[in-house]
C-alpha cells in the first residue's frame, strides 16, 4: 500500500472511496478497468490518509443531513483496515455529525464497526449491503479468494437483523458456465430471506467485461476452468455485457423468490431505499455511490 494526501473525498451524491485497490482478489472485478485511471498495480491500494479530515470538513460544511456511501468502487474494508481503521474513523464522524450511512463490503471486518453502525442506525440510519456470487464454499473460494466466504457473509447479515441493522444484498456478478444455477440462485436467496434481508439487488444475470478486467479474468478462467475462455470468447467476443445462457430463467426465479419472501427486488426502489435520509421520504435520486 501507499499513502496520498486526497484532494477531495465525497462524490456530488454522497459517495466515497477511503481507498483505491483491493487484496480480496475477486476474479471479475470491475474496478479493475483501465477506464478508472489507476497508475498503480491494483493489489497496491491507495490510501487516502485525509479522508477522515477531509470528510469532517464536508460534513460540518452541509445544510441538510443525507446518507454517505462507501464500497462502490472499492472495498471500504480491504485487510489494511485492519490497521488503519480509516473506515471506522469516517463512521464515527458520519455518527457524531448525525447522518445516515450506507456501507458495501464482502469482508466480516464490517463486525469491528458494529457499535459505531448501531449508533448511527438509532440516530439516523445504517444500512450495510453484502455481495453474495455463490452458494459453493469451494468455488467461493476460488472467484473471490482473500475474503470471508458466503456462509461467513450470512452470518454476518444475521448479526446484523439482530443488531436492528437493515441489510441489502447485491446478487452479482453472475458468472456464465460458473455460477449461474437455478440452484444457486435458489440457495442464495433463500439464505437472504432466513436473515431478514430487505433488499437483493441484482442488475442482470450476467457480468461485465472491460480492458483490464477481462484481461484478469480470463487468466483466472485458464487457471481454475480450463478450456472456458474459449467458450467465453466464441460467445460474446469483446462484449461489455456477458450475459447467462440461462438469464430468462434465472432472472424469472429471482424476482418470484424475492416478491414471496417479501424483499424488495426493484434496482430503483432499493437505490432509492439506500440514498433516502429518515426525514426526506420523497428523495429520488438513484444514482450509485460513486466517486
Amino acid at each position: 500500500m501507499h499513502f496520498v494526501d486526497a484532494k477531495g473525498i465525497l462524490s456530488a451524491e454522497n459517495g466515497m472511496n477511503i481507498y483505491r485497490g483491493c487484496t480480496h482478489g475477486c476474479i471479475y472485478c470491475d474496478s479493475r478497468s483501465l477506464c478508472y485511471g489507476f497508475t498503480h498495480p491494483f493489489e497496491d491500494i491507495e490510501v487516502k490518509q485525509n479522508a477522515p479530515a477531509l470528510l469532517e470538513q464536508k460534513l460540518r460544511a452541509k445544510r441538510k443531513k443525507c446518507m454517505i456511501g462507501t464500497g462502490a468502487m472499492c472495498d471500504p474494508y480491504p485487510h489494511c483496515e485492519e490497521e488503519l481503521q480509516l473506515t471506522r474513523r469516517c463512521l464515527e464522524l458520519i455518527e457524531r455529525y448525525g447522518f445516515g450511512a450506507a456501507v458495501l463490503t464482502k469482508s466480516d471486518r464490517i463486525l469491528r464497526d458494529l457499535d459505531i453502525l448501531c449508533r448511527i442506525n438509532e440516530k439516523a440510519k445504517a444500512v450495510v449491503q453484502f455481495t453474495l456470487t455463490t452458494w459453493d464454499e469451494d468455488l467461493c473460494r476460488i472467484i473471490e479468494p482473500n475474503v470471508c466466504t458466503t456462509a461467513r457473509r450470512i452470518e454476518v447479515l444475521k448479526v446484523m437483523r439482530d443488531a436492528g441493522i437493515p441489510t441489502v444484498v447485491w446478487l452479482t456478478p453472475i458468472l456464465p458456465f460458473i455460477n449461474d444455477t437455478e440452484e444457486n440462485l435458489q440457495e442464495i436467496l433463500t439464505a437472504c430471506a432466513d436473515a431478514g434481508v430487505k433488499g437483493v439487488l441484482n442488475m442482470g444475470m450476467g457480468l461485465t467485461l472491460r480492458e483490464g478486467n477481462r484481461e484478469y479474468f480470463y487468466q483466472a478462467l485458464d487457471c481454475h476452468f480450463p478450456g472456458l475462455k474459449r467458450e467465453y470468447q466464441r460467445r460474446y467476443g469483446n462484449a461489455y455485457e456477458i450475459p447467462s445462457p440461462n438469464s430468462r430463467r434465472l432472472t424469472q426465479i429471482f424476482h418470484e423468490t424475492c416478491r414471496k419472501a417479501g424483499m424488495m427486488d426493484s434496482v430503483e426502489d432499493i437505490f432509492r431505499y439506500l440514498r433516502e435520509f429518515p426525514e426526506d421520504e420523497g428523495y429520488q435520486q438513484l444514482s450509485l455511490f460513486e466517486e
